[in-house]
């Protein structure tokens, strides 16, 4: 996903630091083949319809992430697999991700009031933690790749696996740190030509905007591409597994990884599509009409709300609906309304099924 604070269908062939159309995105008018476009009634509804969104996904997200980690934090005490690692790493990612819309939100009705260095650490923790929760839905894939179709090697390496996991952990922190360096680099705060100020990139200027398609091909390639493909892989030969399989009833497993694969593609593949629109925008301006230009600006925006709700859902699709979450939540709310004796009994023989993986570290993402 690309910066909350632009638009997609804004490209200018030659950004230059001192130019107010370095920020087209928010000039009341922008030149056109075809003379001056007016597009300040796109900023108007960016201003009605992002805020509202935006703190709805903050909330539920916030729930959703905080309850994840109060789990592992209370309930368990400590992280049994590999899966339980990247779901908790997961779960942070998404909370410090969710942690910046409120900047957004702010930003679309107000501009941007809280300085360069701000504008710069939240644009970078923001693009970190967006890469680090693709990378983390990655790992998981892999995991259960590992051990439901390399059920051999993964007894073999049971012992070893927490460690991996950790270890891929840091590695997928890192590659995200180096990966949101253009934030760093390119991220301003510039005035519109109305004096509203707005925390946006501003790339340099150089021919057929080279350095904003490499950073649009960076995000689309290792934010979206590389999940993608490795989650289709990874689902697939599972799915061929469960096919095979005759011990449990694998249907409702089927219906998990379906589900998982289904919301990634469809909060994702929206915005990244257009993405791909505007590097080619970028590259060689096409398409200027004002009225096609505002309807691509609308559609991005429509389409990076719907790829954030990815980040309150994740809890629900990875964690809730596995049976070990399910009973830990049981737990925790028999505890608070003093039930705690009564189901205790019963929680326990619940918590001795196993799951329809039948994997002594149960996928809590695909067990019943």
């Amino acid at each position: 996903m690309d910066y909350p604070s632009t638009t997609l269908m804004t490209t200018v062939p030659d950004y230059t630091e001192s130019d107010p159309s370095d920020y087209p995105d928010y000039d009341t008018e922008s030149t056109e083949n075809t003379g001056m476009c007016d597009r300040k009634w796109v900023r108007d509804f960016r201003g009605q319809y992002e805020p509202p969104l935006f703190w709805s996904i903050f909330i539920l997200g916030a729930v959703g992430n905080l309850m994840v980690v109060w789990i592992y934090t209370t309930v368990r005490n400590r992280l049994k697999t590999m899966t339980d690692v990247y779901l908790l790493n997961l779960a942070v990612a998404d909370l410090l991700f969710l942690c910046m819309l409120p900047f957004w939100a702010f930003d679309a009705v107000k501009g941007w009031n809280f300085g360069k260095s701000l504008c710069k650490s939240v644009s970078a923790v923001y693009k970190i933690n967006f890469f680090s929760s693709m990378f983390l839905l990655t790992c998981i894939s892999v995991d259960r790749y590992i051990a439901i179709v390399q059920v051999t090697k993964a007894h073999n390496l049971k012992g070893k696996r927490l460690f991996h996991s950790k270890l891929a952990c840091l590695g997928v922190w890192s590659v995200s740190t180096i990966l949101a360096l253009p934030e760093f680099i390119f991220a301003q705060v510039k005035p519109d030509q109305g004096g509203q100020t707005f925390c946006a990139l501003v790339y340099w200027n150089n021919t057929n905007n080279r350095t904003k398609i490499l950073v649009l091909s960076m995000q689309i390639c290792m934010g979206f591409c590389l999940p993608l493909l490795v989650m289709f892989f990874c689902y697939s030969v599972i799915i061929h597994t469960l096919l095979q399989a005759k011990s449990f009833k694998k249907h409702k497993a089927l219906r998990v990884i379906f589900a998982v694969v289904f919301v990634f593609i469809l909060s994702q593949l929206p915005y990244n599509s257009l993405l791909i629109v505007e590097a080619m925008q970028a590259y060689n301006t096409t398409i200027t009409e004002c009225a096609t230009v505002t309807y691509f600006d609308i559609a991005g925006q429509i389409a990076r709300t719907l790829a954030f709700t990815h980040a309150c859902l994740n809890p629900f699709l990875y964690v809730f609906i596995g049976i070990r979450f399910r009973q830990d939540l049981f737990r925790i709310v028999r505890m608070c309304t003093g039930l705690g004796k009564g189901g205790s009994s019963k929680t326990n023989v619940l918590s001795k099924r196993p799951s329809v993986m039948s994997d002594t570290d149960t996928l809590p993402a695909l067990s019943i």
